[in-house]
């Protein structure tokens, strides 16, 4: 017999059973109004069961949220506005908080803080809703950083390295290449396992765009999520990005992924806060920022750690950047993320100026859990490296003035040289591992002191050739190490020196 009618008068019977049993009782139903709106803010007069981050609906279809409570009215950023939004819109609570679509989908794709995809294509595929903001994890369900995130560029992944779970600060003024090191990692995660976001915060579509192309360029959008707010877009959108970010990286965290993701910046990001929160009237404080700026960057930045196996295992590696005026460290907005940061990769505008790209200042660059995770071969290698190379500095001072030196302190500023420039690296050229033991291998051990400083780079491109065709790895014998290089050196091309 079959069941079809059955199932056809299922609706009628659930609407007759709720007939049965339904109750008439009054309904409390809150409603507010717009008293002004400008400047990606509203004012709200009404509802009194308003919650902080709660989302509101307005009539003409616009969205906002709740940002400041006073007693008289509230103060809501909007996330998104229409033509008809005025005073006198009637708006209404939804009692939920703001959350984004997660998954697999994401992909490769390019989306608004909102989830909203800015690529053209379709709404992507998610597995659940994500909320913005949420506890980070505790101390019991972390675990030590133990595993290296390789950069790809050599002063890192050497002297200041990365583990994955590990909170750095890239730092430095505009136009210093804060960005292409931020991108060159990205690059690098390339067969590494591991997933990419990358939140552009109040950026120009052209520096948007840019990046979109440069990362499809070098096959790195396949494993990265982009989560752009553009600087012509609301204020309100532009302070939740990097929350955004942080919450589709840490769903890929919780199902026991390794996930980087990059704020890109939150210099812009305080800014964004700063005028909403004058806007809003909230009283100032250093520089006109708010109070709770440090509170809203901690918050952000502690949800990034390691998880324990208990907790699957997962990572989120969090590489913010902020920018300086003139070099300025001790500004406000730097000083708290470095305070809240594991260490700082800084860039200095004389190293830039004087053609050592990147950038990096390795006196005033810093990691402080990072060698923990170093892999024992390039921990050993780069033992001594950034205590040797600081003091070659220092005594490159005297050799200005004219000075007679030692043999030993000769040898020794001809060796600094010849790491400064070993240590000089194209952008877009990330380095894998292997890559990065042959060089320290060739260089602690005197294998380079004979070539011409000028030619060295020659050299290693060749070897890194042969390493990359070869079975090395890090865990080889230190012995097969050097046979090899020893035997590429003495192999190289005539044509390419």
């Amino acid at each position: 017999m079959s069941n079809k009618p059955s199932t056809e008068n299922r609706p009628l019977q659930q609407q007759a059973e709720w007939l049965e049993t339904y109750q008439p009782g009054l309904r409390i139903h809150e409603q507010g109004a717009v008293v002004s709106v400008g400047d990606g803010i509203a004012w709200i007069a009404g509802l009194p069961s308003a919650a902080m981050d709660d989302v509101l609906i307005f009539a003409d279809g616009s969205r906002g949220m709740v940002f400041d409570l006073n007693e008289d009215m509230i103060g809501a950023v909007l996330l998104s506005e229409t033509d008809a939004l005025t005073s006198g819109t009637t708006v209404q609570r939804t009692g939920r908080t703001l959350s984004i679509p997660v998954g697999d989908g994401l992909l490769g794709r390019v989306v608004d803080p909102l989830g909203n995809p800015l690529d053209g294509g379709e709404p992507p595929a998610h597995s659940r809703w994500q909320p913005l903001e949420s506890q980070s994890p505790p101390i019991i369900a972390r675990d030590f950083v133990h595993r290296p995130l390789y950069s790809g560029i050599k002063i890192i992944d050497t002297m200041v390295p990365i583990g994955r779970g590990q909170r750095q600060l890239l730092i430095g003024d505009e136009g210093l290449g804060r960005s292409a090191v931020a991108i060159d990692t990205v690059i690098n995660q390339k067969d590494q396992d591991i997933y990419c976001v990358y939140v552009l915060i109040g950026q120009k579509r052209s520096t948007v765009v840019n990046t979109i192309d440069t990362l499809k360029e070098f096959g790195a959008l396949s494993y990265t999520t982009v989560v752009a707010a553009e600087a012509s877009g609301l204020p309100g959108l532009q302070q939740l990005a990097p929350f955004a970010g942080c919450a589709i990286a840490e769903y890929w965290m919780q199902q026991g992924r390794d996930v980087l993701v990059v704020y890109d910046d939150l210099s812009t990001h305080a800014r964004t806060y700063r005028e909403l929160s004058l806007l809003l009237r909230r009283p100032p404080g250093r520089e006109a920022y708010p109070g709770d700026i440090f509170s809203v960057h901690a918050r952000l930045l502690e949800r990034a750690t390691c998880l324990n196996a208990t907790h699957g295992g997962g990572s989120m590696t969090a590489l913010p950047i902020v920018e300086t005026k003139l070099g300025e460290i001790a500004a406000y907005i730097p000083t708290n993320l470095i305070s809240i940061t594991d260490g700082q990769v800084y860039l200095d505008r004389s190293l830039f100026a004087s053609g050592f790209r990147p950038a990096i200042d390795i006196a005033l660059s810093v990691s402080r859990i990072g060698g923990q995770a170093q892999h024992p071969s390039i921990k050993e290698e780069a033992g001594r490296m950034k205590l040797d190379y600081l003091q070659f500095q220092e005594l490159e001072v005297f050799t200005r003035f004219g000075a007679r030196l030692e043999a030993s302190m000769e040898s020794a500023i001809r060796r600094g040289k010849l790491l400064r420039q070993i240590l000089k690296q194209d952008q877009l050229s990330p380095l894998p591992a292997t890559c990065q033991m042959a060089w320290l291998v060739a260089f602690n051990n005197h294998l380079l002191d004979d070539i011409d400083i000028e030619q060295v780079a020659t050299h290693l491109q060749h070897i890194y050739e042969q390493v990359r065709a070869s079975d090395l790895n890090l865990n080889s014998p230190k012995e097969s190490w050097l046979n090899a290089i020893s035997g590429w050196l003495n192999n190289t091309p005539l044509d390419s020196v």
